[in-house]
């Protein structure tokens, strides 16, 4: 089972910008899809950025032109830019990975089989 490890969370007031991040092991790393989901309790984790090998991203629709996933291959670590936040975007954030590496991004939370521990993102307004 990979290790992903999720840091950066915290409380930000409304407008504010985060960084969220998730190492994982240079094994996993290089061969994997990832992507960034977040979830409230009583509601389905829902998909927030995905990134493939050849650097295709998709985003869910709320979040465009305001966060960034990108990647930093000397570290081994996915990343997640956070601006303009909104109350809305409160949640615990996770990465997940997915073999596969060079199909499509996805942000459907089955087609991943690896999962960090989450990090909590609090948004105040």
């Amino acid at each position: 089972q990979a290790q992903l490890v999720e840091s950066g969370g915290g409380s930000v007031q409304g407008g504010g910008s985060l960084r969220v991040s998730c190492a994982s092991p240079g094994a996993i790393y290089s061969r994997v899809r990832m992507a960034w989901f977040r979830q409230v309790p009583g509601k389905e984790r829902e998909g927030v950025a995905a990134i493939n090998l050849r650097g295709i991203i998709k985003y869910t629709d709320d979040v465009k032109g305001r966060f960034t996933i990108s990647k930093d291959n000397a570290k081994n670590t996915l990343h997640l830019q956070m601006s303009s936040l909104k109350a809305e975007d409160t949640g615990m954030y996770y990465c997940a990975a997915a073999d596969l590496g060079w199909g499509p991004p996805s942000l459907t939370p089955l087609t991943y089989s690896y999962w960090g521990q989450g990090t909590q993102v609090t948004v105040s307004s």
